[in-house]
């Protein structure tokens, strides 16, 4: 009796005091999960390449960049899959080029990405128990399909007025709960205009005479573009003071320790044969990875990076694995673990012109030496090169032809194939890193030359390029004749029943 009492006593005790304990321990496993993932900081400039202290650039004080990639990573070949925001930055919302999600041109001229694109970057992360925020533009479209949780700071601000305000409303996130977070803070230094100081920052500006060059792929060089030259490096300085006192806010969160952070420009700076181009100018960006404990400090990291690798490096980290295939690396294997061979050795980007009225569809790869740009409507001129040449609003940094004639041979020389470019274009980086000397045609190089070729093809054909198909690229150059002949003005953005029908037909 005094037995099967035991029994029943044991039994009612298990039946109550179990769900404690598997609740106990399912607690105990989520916050040792919510500990063992990182919070992720991912900060974005715009409009600039690596002119920073950090990349050896003199003129720009930026300790608090500097720290970061002392404190972690700097990556030295890092590379963009656009050279303009909105695709650019569809890339890292999605780990897909720009033509494998739709968003191949800016966000204010109405392209968008295609409906079927979900699982976007705050949606897998928030699917993943991560709090996410954004400061700071999105430019992609629809902004429905990037829900972000906290996003107090919407706008441009290309006036780059109440910098500080970035800071405090990151604070706030970072405060407001203890669940790992992403939090993705996009800075408008160095876009068009340029402002040697917007209330007191930089400290420390600037004058055009303390600058004697331009920017080195330029090429031309005269009083105007030193101007040009010394604001760009002042909105770098101002960038860097944003950075700073962004960090200080994470500082004093006491999250510090255990943040992923990540730091890379959007593009290349919007100078003469740098944004808009597919020249390394427009596609090479800084991107400095730190995190304490995982990733080593003082780190230079050479081989060839593409933003397509942050979306997987992100989930990574974030122990998500992805739902769908995507093209990119994740970082993580190779930056933590020093002896692990990185295996990218390619980079690839695309472009369509970024607006109807520039439209000049191009495609590029790069190794680790040669470069090979498509340009699929040779023949005619080149409608960026226009721009930059009338230097009016955003293009106002560009090199006038007045400016152009008065540089060197070489220079003429390549601003001639920027103007009118060939079908291909075949580059010499290790000899010509400044891409002054097509070498398409040189049979001293046709072996490399058609090497690059059949890998541009290759990779056009995985990731399924819709101007591979001649019909779909007859049909988008239709439809983009048709826009600028219904719309002489560009007004199409002030009609409320214009869309682009390029989703519909690329896709199929």
């Amino acid at each position: 009796m005094k037995r099967r009492s035991f029994v029943f006593s044991l039994t009612i005790g298990i039946f109550f005091i179990l769900p404690v304990f598997l609740l106990a321990f399912k607690n105990k496993k989520k916050i040792k999960l919510i500990q063992e993932r990182p919070n992720i900081l991912l900060i974005v400039s715009e409009d600039n390449g690596s002119d920073l202290g950090c990349y050896g650039v003199k003129e720009v004080k930026s300790p608090n960049i500097d720290k970061l990639a002392e404190n972690g990573a700097l990556l030295e070949n890092a590379f963009v899959t656009y050279s303009v925001c909105s695709p650019s930055r569809s890339t890292i919302f999605t780990g897909l080029y720009p033509f494998q999600n739709g968003q191949i041109g800016l966000a204010t001229h109405g392209y968008r990405m295609y409906d079927n694109i979900l699982n976007t970057l705050p949606v897998v992360l928030k699917n993943g128990g991560y709090r996410t925020g954004c400061l700071g533009k999105i430019h992609v479209n629809p902004e429905s399909a990037i829900p972000f949780d906290f996003r107090p700071i919407k706008e441009d601000n290309f006036a780059k007025k109440g910098l500080p305000q970035y800071a405090i409303e990151a604070a706030k996130f970072f405060n407001a709960a203890n669940d790992p977070f992403f939090l993705m803070v996009n800075f408008p230094d160095a876009h068009f205009p340029l402002q040697k100081q917007v209330e007191g920052m930089p400290a420390h500006p600037l004058e055009p005479e303390d600058v004697d060059h331009t920017l080195p792929y330029v090429g031309a060089n005269s009083k105007r573009l030193r101007e040009f030259t010394a604001n760009y490096y002042n909105g770098m300085m101002r960038l860097d003071e944003s950075v700073g006192m962004l960090m200080d806010s994470l500082l004093a969160s006491g999250k510090l320790e255990n943040t992923l952070i990540i730091y890379l420009g959007d593009h290349g700076a919007q100078f003469s044969r740098g944004k808009c181009t597919n020249y390394e100018a427009g596609l090479r960006v800084p991107m400095i990875i730190s995190w304490k404990g995982h990733i080593d400090p003082m780190q230079r990291y050479t081989p060839l990076i593409s933003s397509i690798d942050l979306f997987p490096t992100i989930l990574d980290a974030a122990k998500i694995k992805s739902t769908e295939k995507i093209p990119g690396i994740s970082l993580l294997p190779y930056i933590t673990e020093t002896k692990k061979e990185w295996t990218r050795k390619y980079v690839f980007a695309a472009a369509e012109g970024t607006t109807p009225f520039w439209y000049f569809p191009k495609r590029s790869v790069r190794d680790e030496r040669y470069k090979l740009i498509i340009n699929l409507l040779a023949g005619i001129e080149n409608p960026i090169y226009e721009a930059y040449e009338k230097h009016q609003g955003h293009f106002a940094g560009g090199a006038t032809q007045d400016e152009i004639d008065g540089s060197s041979d070489a220079f003429r020389k390549a601003y001639a194939t920027w103007k009118q470019p060939p079908l291909y274009e075949f580059y010499d980086l290790l000899k010509d890193p400044l891409e002054l000397n097509n070498l398409a045609d040189d049979s001293k190089y046709r072996k490399e030359c058609n090497h690059l070729k059949k890998v541009l093809f290759a990779w056009r054909k995985e990731c399924a390029d819709p101007f591979l198909d001649k019909i779909k690229m007859r049909l988008y150059s239709n439809e983009v004749q048709a826009t600028n002949q219904k719309y002489p003005k560009n007004d199409y953005m002030k009609d409320p029943a214009f869309s682009w029908n390029y989703p519909n037909y690329f896709k199929k």
